[in-house]
């Protein structure tokens, strides 16, 4: 028996549409394996780095860029940080995105031998990198972090006895302290206090977390209903289409749930809040973009929800979600999810064909 083959999907925004060209539509499409298949994604808005079995490799519209001799990327508009066993660096966008060598980079900073699989970027030893200036924030020594991820305007980290720490930009309740404060250095969740997490996922405003049991927890702004919690606007903007008939053409998967009733619409979730999916499913991993979210279940199935406009939630249209909606073109193509990785307005998804 043929084991099963592995590959990568993308839905939603494309680089062609980033360089102002015809975008192919939400979806799905199928990544370029290169040489030895396709390992791990880093998507920036307009262009994406992959690592292939020849190693890391750019792709923008039109461009394919290999990145020889860096092990792992973290890009942005701005800049684009690479690290390797001696060192890490930055170089602007631009300058990524061009045709000649990279030259003279805008951040360097040398490591220290170090064990063979470091925690992934954006951490660092003593701290962690940033993809534009500064590229480096130091970590209170308090805090030992084995993951870390940056939101637009925040930082959590997840310790090493599962513990969440969370700091930054706090006005839309994204820290899970309770208030819509700003923090400068790294605090704990106390919400999360005693709850082992597994993972933590920091979107545009919004944050995510899945402990060790696999329960998911979400925090922060929900105005595209991307904590899966009753979202005013949505619920606005369904009642508007109803009223002009712009519904009744096409049933959307997230409207073929049933509506909540007595629903309280939730703009801002200071605080960690337990969220309930369709038959109990156990979480194994959670990603997040600008204002959507993605989860892989334990068994394979891919959930997704919040703001949709370029059919990044995967549900074959441009409509936004604010529960839990199942991709079902992986379940009707015979594709188990094994892993997400949601860019600011995509969502790439790593499947085994069965």
């Amino acid at each position: 028996m043929a084991a099963p083959r592995r590959s990568w999907l993308v839905f939603g925004f494309s680089t062609e549409e980033a360089a102002g060209e015809p975008g192919p539509g939400p979806g799905p499409r199928r990544l370029e394996p290169g040489p030895g298949g396709l390992r791990r994604v880093w998507p920036a808005w307009s262009y994406v780095v992959v690592e292939t079995g020849a190693g890391l490799e750019l792709r923008s519209a039109g461009l394919r860029r290999r990145l020889r001799g860096w092990a792992e990327a973290l890009p942005s508009e701005t800049h684009l940080v690479l690290r390797g066993t001696a060192g890490a660096r930055a170089w602007p966008r631009a300058v990524a995105l061009g045709a000649a060598p990279l030259g003279p980079p805008a951040w360097s900073r040398a490591l220290p031998p170090g064990p063979r699989r470091p925690p992934p970027l954006p951490l660092l030893p003593g701290g962690f990198a940033r993809p534009q200036p500064p590229f480096f924030s130091p970590l209170p020594r308090g805090v030992r972090a084995r993951r870390l991820v940056l939101g637009h305007e925040h930082v959590l980290a997840l310790g090493a006895r599962g513990e969440v720490y969370a700091w930054g930009g706090g006005r839309h309740g994204q820290l899970g302290h309770g208030t819509l404060e700003s923090e400068l250095q790294p605090r704990l969740v106390e919400a999360l206090a005693g709850v082992a997490m597994r993972a933590v996922a920091a979107g545009g405003w919004h944050s995510a977390s899945v402990s060790e049991a696999g329960d998911l927890y979400m925090w922060g702004w929900n105005e595209s209903g991307q904590l899966a919690l009753p979202s005013k606007a949505l619920a606005e903007e369904r009642a508007q289409d109803e009223d002009t008939g712009a519904g009744e053409a096409e049933v959307t998967p997230c409207r073929e749930l049933p509506a909540a009733e007595d629903a309280t619409f939730v703009s801002i979730q200071a605080f960690p809040a337990l969220l309930d999916l369709p038959q109990e499913r156990e979480v194994s991993g959670v990603s997040c973009g600008s204002r959507h979210t993605a989860i892989v279940t334990r068994g394979g199935e891919l959930y997704t929800w919040g703001w949709g406009k370029y059919g990044q939630l995967g549900h074959g249209d441009n409509g936004s979600c604010d529960r839990p909606c199942q991709v079902r073109y992986l379940e009707a193509e015979g594709l188990r999810a094994e892993e997400v990785v949601c860019g600011p307005w995509t969502t790439y998804v790593c499947v085994l064909e069965l």
